[in-house]
C-alpha cells in the first residue's frame, strides 16, 4: 500500500460481475471499498463491487479466505472495521489481493459458484457506521476556504500568521458522527443578534462543509510521534464527510476556544471507506506553494512531494423539499478537488501525532472544507455570503443557508481516460426542524 507512488497493476482488469464493469459505476474491481452493512443477519463487513456487496463474514466462514493470516480472517468476521484497521498495510494488501482474485473475470467457474451466494444487492442492505470512532479531529487544510472566510472578518489579512506554518485543527465530537442517510435535526444554541443580548433558539444559519475524512490504521504509543515517512502506512482509507455547521451559534461561541455546539450536533460520513491502494494511480504533485510562502518545517516535509496529493473531484448537491416533491433532481452547487489542499493528508496525520498524541485504529481525521480557487468551487454556503445574490435553486427558491427539508448530498470520484473510475458513493443528510 502506498500513498506516494506507482500505478497499481491491473487497471484494465474486469470483474465477472457485469455491474462492476459499467464505466459509470463507483465500484469497479479496482476500488473494493470497505463498509459495514446489515441485510438481516446483524452488522457485517463487506466490500462494494458494482451494485453488490461481498459479505466478508460469510467468505471467512466458507473458507474463501484461506491463505490469509488468522488475524485477517478474524478481522473479516468482526462487526466493525477496527480489527482490520489495526493490522497494518501488509495485511490490507494481502486481503485486497485475495478479494480481487475472487471477483476477477479470471476466477474459475468453481470460485464463482462459491462466491455468488455471499453477494448481497446494495439495495437490500442497510449501511452502518464502518468503525467505532474513538476520536474525531477536523482540520482547516484548504487555503482557498480559509482565505474566503477570513476575508469576511479581516479583509486586509484573511489568513492568520500561523496558517502557512501549522496545520490548524480542533477536536470534534465522535459520538455525533453519523452515517449517510441519517436525518439531521436543526440545532439550537445561543445566538447574538447584531444589536441586543444573546437569545437561545434554533440556528437560522445552518451550513454544510464539503470534506474528506480518513481513518487511522495502526496507531502510535503515547509520547511517540509518527514520522511523516511512516504516515502513509497509518491511513486505512478515505471517506466523504460533511461537518454540519451552525454559523450563527459559531460566531458567538467560538472565541477564544473555537467551535463547540455549532459543530458537535452532527457530522455525516459516507458508509464506504476507499483504500489508498485504490487511489494510487490518481496521485499528483502536492499543492505548489507560491513564491514567498514558507517551506514546511522539517518534520512536515514528505520524502516525495511529487505524488503527495490526490486528483479527487468533490461535488455538493442540494435538493429542496419542493424539488423532491416535483421530481427535480438534486442541484450541483459546487465542485472542488482534493489536490488543492494546502496541507496533505500525511502532513495532517503527522502533525496530529508530533506532540506524542496517541492515535488509535478507527480514529477519524478530516480535511476541513475543501474549496477551490474560482467561482463554483466554494465548499460551504458561508463562502457565498459576500455575493450580492443568494444561491438560486431550479425552483426559484433562494438560499443563504439551509432550510428544513433540504437534502445535501456529497459525491466524489477519480476519473481519467484509460483508468477506472474510483467513486466514493454518497454522503447525504436531510435537515429536519429543531427539537
Amino acid at each position: 500500500m502506498s500513498l506516494s507512488g506507482g500505478r497499481e497493476a491491473g487497471m484494465t482488469r474486469k470483474s465477472w460481475l457485469a455491474s462492476a464493469n459499467d464505466p459509470g459505476s463507483d465500484f469497479p474491481l479496482q476500488n473494493l471499498p470497505y463498509g459495514v452493512f446489515d441485510s438481516g443477519s446483524g452488522p457485517r463487513i463487506g466490500v462494494a463491487i458494482g451494485d453488490q456487496i461481498l459479505d466478508l463474514h460469510a467468505c471467512a466462514a466458507d473458507n474463501l479466505l484461506d491463505g490469509l493470516s488468522d488475524a485477517v480472517v478474524g478481522g473479516c468476521a468482526a462487526p466493525l472495521l477496527n480489527p482490520l484497521m489495526a493490522l497494518g498495510s501488509s495485511a490490507w494488501s494481502a486481503l485486497r489481493q485475495a478479494l480481487t482474485e475472487l471477483l476477477s473475470a479470471d476466477a474459475d467457474a468453481g470460485t464463482r459458484v462459491r462466491v455468488k451466494p455471499h453477494l448481497v444487492p446494495q439495495r437490500n442492505a442497510v449501511m452502518l457506521l464502518p468503525a467505532a470512532i474513538g476520536d474525531y479531529t477536523d482540520f482547516y487544510a484548504s487555503i482557498y476556504h480559509a482565505t474566503r472566510v477570513g476575508a469576511q472578518f479581516r479583509p486586509a489579512n484573511p489568513l492568520l500568521p500561523n496558517y502557512k506554518y501549522v496545520p490548524i485543527g480542533y477536536h470534534g465530537r465522535a459520538s455525533s458522527v453519523v452515517v449517510s442517510g441519517t436525518t439531521i435535526r436543526r440545532p439550537s444554541g445561543q445566538i447574538k443578534p447584531p444589536d441586543g443580548e444573546p437569545v437561545f433558539g434554533p440556528s437560522q444559519s445552518l451550513d454544510y462543509e464539503l470534506e474528506v475524512g480518513f481513518f487511522v490504521g495502526p496507531g502510535n504509543e503515547l509520547g511517540q510521534p509518527i514520522p511523516i515517512a511512516e504516515a502513509e502506512k497509518r491511513i486505512f482509507g478515505l471517506c466523504l464527510l460533511n461537518d454540519w455547521s451552525a454559523r450563527d451559534i459559531q460566531s458567538w461561541e467560538y472565541q477564544p476556544l473555537g467551535p463547540f455546539l455549532a459543530k458537535s450536533f452532527a457530522t455525516t460520513i459516507s458508509p464506504w471507506v476507499v483504500p489508498p491502494e485504490a487511489l494510487a494511480c490518481y496521485h499528483v504533485p502536492a499543492y505548489s506553494r507560491p513564491v514567498g510562502d514558507p517551506a514546511p518545517l522539517s518534520y512536515l516535509r514528505p520524502p516525495d512531494s511529487s505524488r503527495g496529493a490526490i486528483n479527487l473531484t468533490l461535488e455538493v448537491y442540494i435538493q429542496s423539499a419542493r424539488m423532491k416533491q416535483t421530481g427535480i433532481a438534486p442541484f450541483l452547487v459546487a465542485s472542488s478537488n482534493l489536490r488543492d489542499l494546502y496541507w496533505t493528508l500525511t502532513q495532517l496525520l503527522t502533525h496530529h501525532a508530533c506532540n506524542g498524541c496517541n492515535l488509535r485504529p478507527g480514529d477519524l481525521l478530516a480535511t476541513g472544507t475543501v474549496s477551490g480557487a474560482g467561482p463554483g468551487s466554494e465548499g460551504c454556503l458561508l463562502e457565498l455570503k459576500p455575493n450580492p445574490e443568494p444561491l438560486r435553486l431550479p425552483t426559484g427558491e433562494l438560499r443563504r443557508f439551509l432550510e428544513d427539508g433540504d437534502q445535501v448530498t456529497l459525491r466524489a470520484y477519480c476519473q481519467q481516460p484509460g483508468l477506472p473510475r474510483i467513486g466514493f458513493g454518497e454522503c447525504s443528510g436531510t435537515i429536519a426542524g429543531s427539537a
